[in-house]
């Protein structure tokens, strides 16, 4: 352990070698003007160490005043009832190891306590003293330990069954893309101008999602050891998050649907699925997942694929962000996507285009309306 002398002035004699064991009261070094007789301070500091010192409180080092006879730097052979603290005028904080332990383990600011020991250096003694005056200090934080078990109920098993499934069977692979969404928040506001109206961006998302599938059923697709289908319909699953874990209502052929019949249909599932009244029937039959965690402030993220899809889009918040348009840097709003595939059936170019296309949609999202 390396320790900080004291003391300025030259290094006259070394009391203990790299490697060797120390006693207690040892005379670890001699500090002092270059010229100082050496033999009188060792003299000095050899008569004055008793084995009655202390062993609680060691000094680090032993330092001894080699021009005039002085006390050094070890613990006095008759302890000293009440010491007398001595003010500190160098504006440094000096403490013993173990004085800075005992603060710490305290709550003591070392700045509060005045020391009794050589130089005005904290002892133990000093921390002890303080505490004793009844000074107030932080208490040490006595935590209690306790715990909850929760019985896994069968819908929370069937999710940890499913997803460990997915993820160990599935080779996945992840695909992340950052759209600008200003033209998306110009289209939701105007659209929600029209009366009685009122879309989201996950609407907008579900139905561009649908569209780009359309045109990649590569991506809309399922894996089978001996054939991979692709569908030809949209049945979007849309993850819910409940009380008990999370389900996935189906909103079929969702490339066909408007963009308030696809907010209606995914309101109507999450207040139901909330309230447990969802039929099998209704988070059945899914060809491709979306899950949606952006109201919650996520900005990106992963998802493990709904089998039996082959993929699975992740879809994080609107960022308001400098961005760089015609090589300016301007205040933009973008949003990350990220798309996990499954490679035995939907290779990594082909997941590109699928967010290329989806990309133009949700940049330009007048052309679903075309």
């Amino acid at each position: 352990m390396e320790f900080e002398a004291f003391y300025a002035g030259t290094l006259l004699h070394i009391g203990i070698q790299e490697g060797e064991s120390a006693k207690v009261d040892s005379l670890l070094a001699i500090i002092g003007d270059k010229d100082a007789d050496v033999e009188q301070a060792l003299a000095f500091a050899n008569a004055a160490a008793t084995p009655a010192a202390s062993a609680n409180e060691a000094p680090a080092k032993v330092e001894a005043a080699p021009v005039a006879p002085a006390p050094p730097a070890t613990a006095p052979s008759t302890p000293v009832a009440t010491p007398t603290p001595v003010q500190n005028t160098t504006g440094r904080i000096i403490a013993s190891p173990l004085a800075k332990r005992l603060a710490e383990e305290r709550g003591i600011q070392l700045a509060q306590v005045q020391g009794s020991g050589d130089g005005g250096r904290i002892i133990k003694r000093d921390i002890e003293h303080f505490q004793s005056n009844g000074i107030s200090t932080p208490a040490m934080p006595q935590g209690v330990e306790s715990v909850v078990e929760l019985a896994n109920n069968q819908m929370r098993k069937t999710i940890a069954k499913r997803l460990a499934a997915s993820k160990f069977t599935a080779p996945h692979y992840y695909l992340g893309v950052e759209f600008d969404m200003e033209n998306a928040m110009a289209f939701r506001q105007q659209y929600n101008s029209m009366p009685d109206t009122k879309i989201s961006f996950n609407d907008i998302v579900v139905k561009a999602t649908a569209k780009a599938l359309k045109a990649h059923p590569q991506v809309n697709s399922r894996w089978y050891d001996d054939k991979i289908v692709q569908h030809q319909h949209v049945h979007m699953g849309v993850a819910v998050a409940v009380e008990d874990g999370l389900v996935v209502p189906v909103v079929k052929f969702a490339d066909e649907l408007s963009l308030p019949q696809i907010g209606a249909q995914v309101k109507d599932f999450a207040g139901r699925a909330r309230e447990k009244k969802l039929t099998p029937a209704e988070m059945d039959g899914s060809t491709f997942t979306i899950s949606n965690l952006g109201m919650f402030g996520i900005e990106t993220f992963t998802s493990i694929i709904n089998q039996p899809n082959s993929a699975i889009l992740s879809v994080g918040a609107i960022v308001e962000k400098p961005v760089v348009k015609n090589g300016q840097i301007v205040v933009g709003h973008t949003m990350k996507m990220t798309l996990a595939c499954d490679h035995r059936s939907v290779d990594g170019a082909t997941g590109a285009q699928f967010l290329q296309t989806l990309k133009s949609y949700i940049e330009n999202p007048i052309t679903m309306m075309i």
